[in-house]
């Protein structure tokens, strides 16, 4: 018996969210139905985080305590045969016995994507938020700069742990383009629950010159989410990497 740790990748766009439910499909719950198949006796496995419905992963970190004795590549081999095309096991290695996706974690990576462009995209609809209004890349960097270091992030989402704590440590809060893409990266130690997507409505504004880069760091001064603007729909992000 050892414990491992796997990379798994999935679209989120027919998922109710990774974590398992009493109702709707859960990634969590297919995995565990894959691992199952492959001789697990677990109760729950262990991840780095839970996705909201529609949001997908290309880096999202498992643990389940396994006796595997075929070695870590037939490991991912017999993962994939048993999941649905929509989930997939990228790599896996053995780790230590106490290793926890989530706790040992360091750091988390996410990205946004837009697609900024006057007519909507069929075979980018499961992945993109498409935004007709060209958008002003430095004025939304701009304002991205308030959030980088330490601050209350109340104002744009809640403790997942419902213990009150909404202080985060944001390393990086990057925008990028390629063509009529634009990318949001930001990397946190932890984040809120729909941080990220509410920091996205609230940055779509300042790009859209409907809010100043001023207005935006104030909003996050007061701490108050009931001033936040809608977040930005769930299938533009992804969670890219956890960092340990």
């Amino acid at each position: 018996m050892a414990r491992y740790r796997a990379i798994v990748e999935y679209d989120g766009t027919d998922f109710a969210g990774f974590q398992r439910q009493a109702q709707g499909r859960t990634v969590q719950a297919v995995l565990e139905e894959a691992l199952r198949r492959m001789g697990w006796l677990g109760r729950s496995l262990l991840a780095a985080g839970r996705t909201d419905a529609g949001v997908h992963a290309a880096g999202q970190v498992i643990a389940f305590d396994l006796d595997w004795a075929h070695g870590t590549d037939a490991l991912v081999r017999a993962l994939n045969a048993n999941l649905p095309q929509d989930v997939a096991a990228t790599a896996a290695a053995v780790s230590a016995p106490g290793f926890h996706p989530r706790f040992d974690a360091k750091a988390r990576r996410y990205r946004y994507t837009i697609n900024n462009a006057p007519v909507r995209s069929a075979l980018r609809a499961r992945y993109t938020w498409h935004v007709r209004t060209r958008l002003d890349i430095p004025a939304m960097q701009s304002a991205s700069r308030h959030v980088l270091g330490t601050h209350d992030f109340a104002a744009f989402g809640t403790d997942p742990d419902e213990g009150g704590n909404t202080v985060r440590t944001v390393s990086l809060a990057a925008w990028s383009a390629s063509g009529d893409e634009v990318y949001f990266d930001i990397q946190a130690e932890a984040f809120l629950y729909r941080m990220v997507r509410r920091l996205v409505g609230a940055l779509r504004q300042v790009g859209a010159g409907e809010m100043t880069a001023e207005a935006f760091g104030a909003l996050l001064a007061t701490r108050d989410r009931s001033q936040c603007p809608a977040l930005a729909p769930p299938q533009g992000l992804c969670l890219m990497e956890v960092l340990y």
